[in-house]
């Protein structure tokens, strides 16, 4: 399976613009049919805790990426934000479109950053998610998920084998990143895709570094720091190869791998 990531630049709170943005950046990438391609965290409007100007009730972010998921062909998945209909507050989600266009998977992030506070603005997502993709089982996360490994590991205990990280994750940390992101893939036995934003928002300074890793850890795709895609083509058949050779995963204390709500 083909899989892109694009890295943009986004425009604070400017659905339009961005929405822009990626139509030319998948000018230039060309995705095949049948292709995954990822969006970072909250891509439409930066990682804003303005939810009233930014939330997508409207659907103009959710129409968007159908519209183009259908028109291109691929699976797409983007961030959105979408009110919470019992508290108000936002939810921070991932949502993923198939090459008809249709709605197939949605997540919503289980750890708002309460350091900056999103865990006042947005509430915490309910379950993992797992999605069957051209042949892939795949696990949605965000952000700042990627600091809590037991979450990857619920997933990778109920048969995830392709992980993806959407972020807006600044350059302060980015060796946190790039490490964890390394990390996941190695302990899961698991491909990971990782698709951070680059550039300047109102607070951060977000330098990109999104990354595709293989089951081993070997980096297949590092976008730097502009705007701009990684691609790589992931084989199930060695991951499948790995995991019969190197049977970790099937060592895992199952009374210690979080239990599915």
């Amino acid at each position: 399976m083909q899989v892109i990531g694009l890295q943009i630049d986004s425009v604070w709170e400017n659905k339009a613009a961005n929405h822009g943005k990626v139509l030319s950046l998948l000018d230039k990438a060309k995705p095949q049919a049948g292709a995954m391609v990822v969006l970072p965290e909250m891509f439409a409007t930066g990682f804003s805790m303005n939810v009233a100007a930014i939330h997508d009730e409207a659907r103009e972010t959710q129409d968007f990426l159908s519209r183009t998921a259908a028109e291109r062909k691929i699976n797409l998945m983007g961030g959105v934000v979408l009110k919470d209909k019992t508290t108000g507050r936002g939810r921070n989600e991932a949502v993923i479109y198939s090459p008809e266009g249709r709605e197939v998977a949605r997540y919503c992030k289980l750890q708002p950053f309460t350091l900056g506070g999103e865990s006042e603005h947005y509430v915490a997502g309910e379950r993992i998610c797992l999605i069957e993709l051209e042949g892939f089982t795949a696990a949605p996360f965000i952000c700042y998920d990627l600091r809590f490994p037991e979450l990857f590991r619920a997933a990778s205990a109920r048969g995830a084998n392709l992980i993806v990280v959407i972020a807006s994750w600044p350059a302060v940390r980015v060796d946190h990143w790039v490490t964890l992101l390394k990390a996941r893939a190695i302990e899961n036995l698991a491909y990971v895709v990782g698709v951070n934003r680059c550039g300047q928002d109102p607070k951060h300074y977000h330098s990109g570094r999104s990354h595709i890793y293989d089951p081993h850890g070997r980096a297949l795709a590092d976008a730097g720091s502009e705007e701009g895609w990684i691609e790589a083509r992931l084989e199930l058949q060695p991951l499948v190869d790995w995991r019969r050779s190197f049977p970790a995963l099937g060592d895992m204390r199952p009374d210690f791998v979080k239990p599915e709500n």
